[in-house]
């Protein structure tokens, strides 16, 4: 069983990941305005992976005797601007949620759950990895700068990213 203050923080954070997902699906219709599909599908994908990170969280508080307490999602920005600057927004964002994650781990060492503890250890190292893609991109596109031909080569390889469903692993 979870304290009240571990099922809140949890439950907070499947809102973060529920709205993480509405931004990157906004993020997405943005590339599509703008014909960048491999963008576009890169930022689809990442939005079914934050559903994903949603839902391991949604079935840990039950698994544990939690109650979820789905909250309603904020309506994210739509205003964008340049493919730069939409990756480093979205840099932006990676870094809240992983500080959002850094919290949990803090309140589950205050609340001495260790098994809490065990379990967001998987999300610190999600957001790892979250964070260096994004920051991938982002050195891509300044090293290329303006130039159109690289921006084009870049959407085709983005356009080649799949989604692989995330499971949380014991």
């Amino acid at each position: 069983m979870i304290s009240e203050k571990i099922e809140n923080i949890l439950n907070e954070q499947i809102n973060k990941e529920f709205y993480s997902a509405y931004l990157y699906l906004a993020i997405s219709a943005h590339f599509d305005e703008m014909g960048l599909k491999g963008f576009s599908n890169w930022t689809r994908v990442q939005a079914r992976e934050e559903v994903d990170h949603g839902m391991i969280l949604f079935d840990y508080i039950i698994e544990r005797q939690g109650k979820v307490n789905l909250r309603q999602i904020d309506t994210p920005d739509t205003q964008f601007g340049s493919v730069i600057e939409v990756f480093e927004k979205i840099f932006a964002h990676e870094k809240y949620v992983t500080d959002s994650i850094n919290c949990v781990a803090n309140m589950t060492d205050e609340e001495c759950d260790l098994a809490t503890r065990y379990f967001i250890n998987w999300y610190i190292s999600e957001q790892v990895e979250e964070e260096a893609n994004v920051d991938d991109v982002i050195k891509k596109l300044k090293m290329f700068g303006d130039e159109k031909a690289a921006l084009y080569h870049l959407d085709k390889e983005l356009a080649g990213r799949t989604y692989k469903p995330h499971s949380y692993e014991k």
